[in-house]
């Protein structure tokens, strides 16, 4: 068996021996699962680039790209340009143009490629002479270069509209007017304030349960342009609660990276679809769960899914936003990119402890794909801090 010397919370380092079976890397098709599946996908950094990395992105685009192409070989969605990718913490509207354009052209190349693309105003810097009809520009600017790319939208959170509405009825208007210039229908993104603090209060109130009407009214007012919606406000009970009051033809997206087992699973009165961050990181597990709920064995879907909660309730702990380093950090561990560097020196928003936590972790959801090459990149990571392992 594997060990390793790794630091504890009480400063000590002990020997942790890894236990974890890995799970195999399975090709599927998207058509194996019984629901829809995006997994969010990170960005890879160009290590070697001349730049500053808090300043200028420098992005690692083969690398990138393959990554991808791992998603559809396990037959999950990709969910792409989101804020699993840094944007608005690293990744500008400039460097999300070519990523989708990439990945359009990516996508196109396979009969299989279910992917959709992240649109918001993030190029509009939020403001006190921002006015709701700037934000509606810069929605029709990102919506119309998506759509002109040929890909379908995720309509995101905006910044620049949680910083301007005065009332509910400014959300209404905005949303109102892209949904009805949209050309097929679209995913929208509710991004709670535990991801991205600048949108509390997001729908013109800070209590979930009322914003939560306002965003069903708009859903109601628009259902033919809506596919769905993905809500992140890592509650079980309320993304439950609206699931159940959203008109038949519109999906629900799970974007809760603490519950998605039991809401993919669903109970007997509707279930969630799947479109979430952790994905990139426990990809084989969640396309094995899949397909084991399509075969009607929810025994198993349970038995691989649920060991990865802890994980990823870990990786998501607060301040969540910085959940992105703990994707990053598996995707090394993995084989998945030769190094630990992220743009905007992100790398850095996590402790050492923590990466040591998410090790362990990650050994006993069965997700270090494999354990040896996982410890040696582990064992270069604890040197850098000075730990001998």
């Amino acid at each position: 068996m594997t060990t390793i010397n790794l630091p504890n919370p009480d400063r000590t380092i002990s020997a942790y021996t890894l236990s974890g079976d890995p799970i195999p890397f399975v090709k599927f098709k998207a058509t194996d699962f019984p629901r829809v599946a995006y997994s969010a996908a990170h960005v890879v950094a160009d290590p070697l680039a001349s730049n500053d990395p808090w300043l200028t992105p420098a992005i690692d685009w083969e690398t990138t790209l393959k990554f991808r192409h791992r998603m559809w070989d396990l037959g999950l969605g990709v969910a792409e340009a989101m804020d699993t990718a840094q944007r608005g913490m690293g990744l500008t509207w400039t460097e999300a143009q070519e990523l989708i354009r990439r990945s359009q052209a990516e996508a196109k190349t396979r009969d299989d490629s279910l992917i959709a693309y992240g649109a918001g105003t993030d190029h509009l810097t939020p403001g006190p002479d921002v006015s709701i009809d700037d934000i509606i520009k810069a929605y029709d600017e990102q919506v119309g270069f998506v759509e002109a790319q040929g890909g379908r939208v995720i309509l995101m959170a905006s910044r620049a509209l949680a910083a301007a509405a005065k009332s509910p009825d400014d959300y209404a208007r905005v949303y109102g007017h892209v949904l009805s210039q949209v050309k097929q229908p679209v995913i929208m993104h509710w991004l709670g304030e535990m991801f991205d603090p600048a949108l509390q209060g997001y729908w013109g109130d800070a209590d979930h349960d009322k914003a939560m009407d306002v965003c069903l009214d708009v859903i109601a007012a628009n259902a033919d342009k809506v596919d769905g919606i993905k809500i992140s406000l890592l509650s079980a009970e309320k993304e439950i609660a609206m699931r159940r009051r959203l008109p038949a033809s519109v999906k629900m997206y799970t974007g809760d990276d603490f519950n998605y087992a039991e809401l993919i699973a669903g109970d007997d009165q509707g279930y969630s679809h799947a479109l979430l961050g952790i994905f990139d990181a426990i990809a084989p597990a969640a396309s094995a769960g899949l397909a084991a709920l399509g075969r009607g064995n929810t025994n198993e879907f349970f038995d691989i899914l649920e060991p990865t909660v802890p994980l990823s309730r870990h990786i998501f702990a607060a301040p969540t936003r910085f959940y992105k380093t703990g994707v990053v950090f598996l995707a090394y561990l993995n084989g998945l990119q030769d190094h630990f560097a992220m743009i905007g020196g992100q790398q850095s928003t996590r402790s050492l402890q923590h990466l040591s936590e998410l090790f362990r972790l990650a050994d006993k959801a069965r997700v270090l794909a494999d354990p040896d090459l996982a410890t040696a990149r582990m064992k270069q990571v604890l040197a850098v801090y000075g730990v001998s392992a």
